[in-house]
């Protein structure tokens, strides 16, 4: 018989298959899902780490490491997606365990390279660039992003420049440093794993840092990210179909969230 617990994510969900977790979902859709073989999910100790065990075997990673999680409460909310499992094992429900897949197999062995990309986002933040009209998206703009801003100045001494449009503006070398100081302490790779996710999703660092740093909840977090979209969904309508797709990018970023705040214990 194959090792279930090393394959299922790896033969059956290539990481990442999709950036978009809706396009993701359909492409796993037409995977055939592997049947649910075991009885019983635990979390149990190894060493200074947690694994979580099906049937007293422990999961694997798609490079089959040993899922081990370094915090009781990051193992029990992998071990909740097991759990939740029925007939079948289905990764698309599995976001926890999928990101600590990455942390694993991926984020472990280029902590560097993923820093830096985040940084990057930093370098371009979408909540740098304002729209110059109409009015009342440029005052809600201000009046909801400003004190990210003066949070990012007072707190992590990273002065930032703003711009109007999308052409592109330069940020100061000492803002860049500033924010990379305060990025370095979260360079354990379940951290950084769940901020580049965190970032990604939202389009900007700085509402990734806030949201790790405490400054803002995760539901802030993400109104802040879709200040543009709300404004223009209040007077054009509901697109029935972005609002599918942004309610799973949200369940991405809950769970994101999740391990970021999980993995401190």
């Amino acid at each position: 018989m194959r090792d279930e617990l090393s394959d299922i994510f790896g033969t059956f969900v290539p990481e990442p298959s999709h950036e978009d977790p809706v396009r993701r979902a359909q492409i796993q859709m037409k995977r055939p899902l592997p049947k649910k073989f075991y009885e019983n999910v635990s979390v149990e100790a190894d060493g200074d780490s947690f694994a979580v065990k099906l049937d007293g075997r422990p999961v694997k990673t798609p490079a089959r490491n040993t899922l081990l999680l370094p915090t009781t409460p990051l193992a029990e909310l992998v071990a909740v997606e097991w759990r939740a499992q029925r007939d079948v094992i289905d990764p698309a429900t599995m976001p926890v365990t999928r990101l600590a897949n990455t942390a694993i197999d991926a984020v472990a062995e280029q902590v560097d390279m993923v820093a830096a990309e985040i940084l990057r986002f930093a370098g371009t933040d979408m909540i740098f660039y304002r729209a110059d009209t109409p009015q009342e998206l440029v005052e809600r703009q201000n009046l909801s992003w400003n004190p990210l801003l003066d949070w990012a100045a007072e707190t992590l001494g990273a002065r930032f420049i703003l711009a109007v449009g999308v052409m592109h503006q330069e940020q100061p070398e000492a803002a860049i440093a500033a924010f990379e100081k305060a990025l370095a302490r979260h360079r354990d790779p379940f951290a950084l794993s769940a901020l580049h996710v965190m970032t990604t999703l939202t389009g900007s660092a700085l509402i990734g840092l806030a949201l790790a740093e405490g400054r803002i909840s995760l539901e802030e977090a993400w109104s802040l990210a879709h200040l543009d979209e709300d404004w223009t969904d209040e007077h054009w309508g509901i697109d029935a179909e972005a609002a599918h797709r942004r309610a799973k990018r949200f369940e991405e970023m809950a769970a994101a969230y999740g391990v970021f705040s999980a993995r401190r214990g």
